[in-house]
């Protein structure tokens, strides 16, 4: 008998029956935890057969080859990006086999496995959705050479990823079916489930339906129970589609320094059952399960003495959207007006103590600062959150703030979450930038990863966040007002690249912009120009203009020649090495910031004062010097 096409067969009342844990079950026969799993398929192939074969004698009709990981990016941890193409091969061979040896070759269907990259995808990391797509088409095309039956795309945690999965499936191989699942975290008192991106399965569900995957389901996670929920939300959603559902053996426990899976066989028998009621085409398992939790799954699902448990409807509920808006914030209001801003730059103190702090912002807020930027771990330096310092002077002080957020050492959930956070305590203010690296200061060895670049992140603020969605698209209720700052360097050796970049920026939804120190306004007309001839107009982007008062002609020379994008003219130099050492070299240095301040009134809308070794009585006397001077245009 013929072997029935895969599509026509899921269409059937009964279930199919996947298998379960590749990787739980190579770790159990020897394989060591830090070895390259799918590269077994190469290395010690009579394993992974024999795996297969047992989950073939459990009663498994799907067969998922052991590629999970089995993509370049992947591979490259191993330095086994040359043999993507050999593994996966090898690996829906063992599969083919395990399914020819058995007694009904004609009923088992071999799906080739892909997982997600491991990368980032712009604009939330480095990789471009084409190189991505590129990455899937290879391996893809491997899985179909080997003679795969179809395609199951598995524990994704990023819709867009998946999406250039499907893309590239459908490219290299359009008629080859396709599963595409996702993975979710959960709250089972809450129901709150959400891919790590942040999806919810509704939004998951009509984004994979639309996207063309022929079979669109739920894998991995926390547990049958979790994945039912999700279904039934999915379900709701699209009611057309075609569903898949393969969970763990419940959520990890470690024990002597393994993961177990507590689900019981008896447990999955039963949850097979409900998972059919649910309306799945295809039923499973991930982590955790053994071919013993398949026999039994099995048993259940062909016992006709089982009847099927009574489903308790879910209906998901989305928050009401309250259009109640915020007002702009007074930096807003005033770049928004055209008129001249003052920032100076605070640094969070090193101890919970904020006495000084206090003492040193009423001071630059009596001199006539109008906003005063606090950063976040300056130098990589621990110091008080910023959030704390910002609220503080906001609320005891009146004084407006503009909170730096660094993308550095934040994941994707973080980001948001402490977004929200700061907009809860009226920090709408931000200015986004990459921030230090922790190998230049007190923890060398902090983790130091991050999800997304500032560009990504600023059109996660003002795409998403501000109209009232999360980067998954989800609703966040009232949108946010975040006024979004980005950094800007007008003294780059490299013009052209800093317009390229600020491009980007600008595109993503900057609102203005923090520069780098400038020591020469020459630098600045030079930067115009060069915009305008680039960009066919004007740059309106408001600029507010980096000055940082020299302390010591050993400061002026540092600066000079350690710290990238800044230059200062021999003439600057010779004046603060004139002036000599102590109280005289500050006073030369306040006022050569002084009178560059005034020099560049006309061409940006905003002072950015940086003052060196928390010198705040010396950007004071810069700010009172600058203020009694008129703007010019």
């Amino acid at each position: 008998m013929a072997k029935i096409p895969f599509l026509n067969r899921i269409q059937q009342d009964k279930p199919l029956l996947a298998d379960g844990a590749m990787g739980t079950m190579l770790h159990q026969r020897g394989a060591s935890i830090e070895a390259n799993f799918d590269n077994l398929n190469v290395v010690q192939p009579d394993i992974v057969l024999g795996i297969h074969r047992d989950f073939v004698a459990a009663g498994a009709q799907l067969l998922e080859s052991n590629t999970f990981s089995a993509n370049r990016y992947k591979l490259q941890e191993y330095a086994l990006q040359d043999d993507v193409v050999a593994i996966n091969r090898a690996g829906v061979a063992l599969a083919k086999q395990a399914a020819q040896d058995s007694d009904n070759p004609d009923d088992i269907y071999v799906a080739g496995s892909l997982g997600p990259l491991g990368v980032r995808l712009k604009p939330y990391g480095r990789v471009k959705p084409e190189d991505a797509r590129e990455a899937f088409a290879e391996q893809i095309a491997a899985l179909v050479e080997g003679g795969a039956d179809l395609l199951v795309m598995e524990t994704f945690a990023d819709v867009p990823e998946l999406i250039e999965a499907i893309a590239a499936a459908r490219e290299v191989a359009p008629h080859l079916p396709i599963i595409a699942q996702m993975s979710f975290t959960g709250d089972e008192r809450s129901g709150d489930d959400r891919t790590l991106a942040g999806y919810q399965p509704a939004r998951v569900a009509r984004d994979l339906h639309k996207a063309g995957a022929d079979v669109i389901g739920v894998n991995c996670s926390n547990g049958p129970s979790q994945l039912a929920r999700v279904l039934q939300v999915m379900r709701e959603a699209v009611p057309d589609a075609v569903y898949s559902i393969m969970p763990n053996a419940g959520f990890p426990q470690a024990h002597g320094g393994r993961l177990m899976y507590p689900a019981s066989v008896e447990y999955f028998a039963d949850y097979a059952l409900t998972f059919k009621a649910l309306g799945a085409n295809i039923i499973g398992g991930c982590c955790g399960t053994t071919p013993a939790h398949i026999a039994a799954m099995r048993q259940a699902l062909d016992d006709p003495n089982h009847a099927l448990p009574d489903i308790q409807v879910l209906h998901s509920h989305t928050h009401e959207h309250d259009d109640t808006a915020a007002r702009p914030t007074d930096l807003a209001r005033k770049l928004a007006q055209g008129e001249f801003v003052i920032s100076v730059e605070m640094s969070p103190p090193r101890s919970f103590s904020l006495s000084k702090l206090l003492d040193d912002a009423r001071l630059l807020r009596d001199a006539g600062a109008d906003v005063i930027n606090v950063a976040d771990s300056p130098t990589a330096k621990m110091r008080m959150s910023p959030w704390a310092v910002c609220h503080i002077l906001q609320t005891r002080l009146g004084m407006e703030t503009v909170l730096h957020f660094p993308t550095r050492g934040r994941n994707l959930l973080r980001v948001q979450g402490d977004l929200l956070a700061a907009h809860a305590l009226d920090l709408r203010n931000l200015f986004v930038c990459m921030g230090d690296p922790t190998r230049i200061g007190d923890y060398p060895d902090a983790m130091d990863n991050y999800d997304v670049v500032p560009s990504g992140l600023i059109r996660l603020i003002n795409e998403r966040l501000n109209e009232g969605v999360d980067q998954a698209g989800n609703s966040i209720g009232t949108p946010t007002t975040f006024n979004i700052g980005c950094a800007l360097n007008m003294c780059a050796d490299d013009l052209d690249h800093e317009i390229d970049v600020l491009r980007k920026k600008l595109e993503a939804g900057a609102d203005f912009a923090l520069s780098q120190a400038v020591f020469d306004p020459a630098a600045i007309e030079r930067f115009h120009r060069r915009y305008e001839e680039i960009e066919g107009k004007p740059l309106t982007l408001p600029v507010l203009m980096g000055v940082i008062p020299l302390v010591t002609l050993r400061h002026a020379l540092f600066l000079n020649n350690e710290v990238p994008g800044i230059t200062i003219p021999d003439s600057i130099l010779k004046r603060i090495e004139n002036a000599g050492e102590g109280e005289a070299a500050k006073q030369e240095g306040a006022r050569i910031a002084s009178e560059l301040l005034i020099q560049i009134k006309p061409l940006v809308q905003g002072a950015y004062i940086i003052p060196p070794f928390n010198q705040y009585g010396m950007a004071a006397q810069v700010i009172d010097a600058v203020v009694s001077v008129p703007s010019v245009g």
